[in-house]
């Protein structure tokens, strides 16, 4: 190493970091009720001060908020496969295993109570701002593809809340095939259209 280059960290301390707090959050939601959670019991789990905490989420919603769109982009990836019913029936048999999975009522719950900043009257959901960019951007694929795809509230509100409602509801998440039948519902009202 050359006196011109700095020492360098594999991953660096912000990424220890946030993946340790990130995991505290995780392993700590499977263990706790979601109103036992508090930023003292993270920065115990994770190892890392609670000053660094807030220095970097602020609130305990907005770490939660964080927690979930990283899950969701590096898990639930929105797919390209070619085709509108692909990318849709990719997308909506992800979101029934996401719903499923264990962290599926911490995505729900995080989805309903959001993030809400000093001074504004209503949440912010980041990760569903986040999703919503992705999904549009699906959409925007397929019509430069020459199809003709749904709108983004159309999309939200005949596979995705379907899919959430099953889960709050009936608490009983819906399947695959379930979610493929949703898939074909938007695609004959937009047929129609």
């Amino acid at each position: 190493m050359t006196a011109e280059q700095p020492a360098r960290r594999p991953g660096g301390r912000t990424a220890r970091v946030r993946a340790a707090v990130h995991q505290a959050v995780v392993d700590l939601l499977g263990e706790e009720e979601w109103d036992d959670l508090s930023i003292a019991l993270v920065a115990d789990r994770s190892g890392v001060h609670q000053t660094t905490i807030y220095r970097r989420w602020g609130t305990l919603a907005a770490l939660i908020d964080d927690v979930v769109t990283e899950r969701l982009t590096s898990s639930s990836p929105v797919a390209d496969t070619g085709t509108l019913r692909g990318d849709l029936e990719a997308y909506a048999v992800q979101v029934a295993e996401d719903v499923a999975s264990p962290l599926g009522a911490v995505f729900l719950r995080a989805a309903m109570v959001g993030t809400r900043a000093e001074g504004e009257e209503q949440p912010r959901q980041i990760y569903l701002l986040e999703r919503g960019m992705q999904l549009q951007a699906m959409l925007d694929r397929a019509r430069d593809r020459g199809e003709s795809p749904p709108t983004l509230l159309e999309l939200l509100e005949v596979v995705l809340a379907p899919l959430y409602f099953h889960v709050i509801f009936f608490n009983s998440p819906a399947g695959a095939d379930h979610a493929r039948g949703l898939v074909d519902r938007l695609l004959s009202l937009v047929a129609k259209t």
